[in-house]
């Protein structure tokens, strides 16, 4: 086993604290990786506080990892010594069923996650609020060299969430038109990816300040103020898709109306209380509302090309991590454009 410094929540006050852990050697398929920066994600608060009652303590938050390569496996090919890796929100799977065949590790049923999952051996899984990780060459993806290690960092997590359901419900064609419910960490990606394949998009939001951000400095089409009944029904039955990234309770019914008929909803947001879906828009616009959850390996290297393709990264602020507790309360109340990474290599004791 390797020492590792790290920091954890030792309880479900969410507070961070300096925590020293073990890790195992690097196996025969494993890639050892220094890590040098570390997105926060809103998952990251939800297990901190343990809003889902799942959490493990002592709980290592972070699965938006990037860093450089130190050591490989004998079965290792894929990489080498000094290559720029990420490491999303996958830590293990069965690989033998259909969706391990498929590349689809996210919906196999032995799934465990970077963090707060349990490996073969028994060992709690902890993710990268630390400064290594050994993961399994299955899990991990090259970062293209024109990304920047911090900015691409949320990619893992953040991008994959929003690129995936634009694959897989074929909406990445110019002229359809789709709309982002919520503007935050995952909203501005999926803006980005958007507007890289010529779609037309409106962001959906509660809060009019953010027009002009999204207009000016995204590239949005349109912007609908979601409280506002005029604008509502001026947008009704105007887009083919919405993404809704919105990680707080909220009605789904006047989100519906702006679908055209047989439109598509895809909820990528985790409120820890149910959303509210009225049945009537869904009957009398044929539209369906559906989920997705990260992507697979294969699709989240996909999702690294195609940002790399269009220089698409995410929009940071970088913080040390004696200033982990700090960002934490700021991104509760959403204080933050778009997301905070963690510079672990500039680490500092809290």
């Amino acid at each position: 086993m390797t020492k590792v410094n790290g920091w954890a929540a030792l309880e479900a006050n969410g507070k961070i604290a300096p925590f020293v852990f073990q890790r195992r050697q690097n196996g025969d398929d494993d890639v050892s990786i220094k890590i040098l920066y570390c997105g926060m994600c809103h998952t990251d608060l939800h297990h901190l506080r343990n809003d889902w009652g799942i959490s493990i303590y002592p709980l290592v938050p972070g699965h938006e990892i990037t860093g450089v390569v130190t050591e490989i496996g004998s079965n290792v090919k894929e990489f080498k010594i000094g290559d720029k890796v990420g490491v999303g929100c996958l830590a293990a799977s069965c690989l033998n069923c259909e969706f391990c065949d498929n590349s689809e590790e996210n919906y196999c049923e032995e799934v465990q996650f970077t963090y707060g999952g349990i490996f073969w051996d028994g060992s709690v899984t902890y993710g990268g609020y630390s400064e290594m990780l050994v993961a399994h060459k299955r899990y991990v993806v090259h970062i293209p060299d024109n990304l920047p290690l911090d900015a691409a960092a949320p990619l893992l997590c953040a991008g994959i969430t929003v690129y995936s359901p634009m694959k897989q419900h074929d909406m990445l064609h110019p002229g359809k038109k789709l709309g982002v419910v919520g503007l935050g960490g995952l909203g501005h990606v999926a803006v980005k990816i958007a507007k890289a394949f010529g779609l037309h998009v409106t962001v959906i939001s509660t809060s009019p300040s953010k027009e002009k951000e999204a207009r000016e400095q995204l590239g949005a089409d349109d912007f609908i103020i979601s409280t506002d009944p005029k604008q509502l029904q001026a947008g009704s039955r105007t887009l083919d898709y919405i993404i809704d990234t919105v990680a707080a309770k909220h009605s789904l019914g006047p989100i519906l109306q702006l679908l055209k008929v047989s439109g598509t909803l895809v909820l990528v947001g985790a409120p820890d209380k149910p959303v509210d879906l009225p049945s009537f828009p869904l009957i009398f616009g044929k539209r369906k509302v559906v989920g997705s959850l990260i992507g697979g390996m294969k699709e989240t290297q996909e999702m690294m090309n195609v940002c790399s393709e269009h220089s698409i990264t995410c929009d940071i602020e970088v913080v040390k991590p004696e200033y982990i507790n700090e960002a934490i309360e700021r991104l509760s109340k959403n204080d933050v454009k778009y997301r905070f990474v963690i510079d672990i290599a500039g680490k500092s004791e809290i």
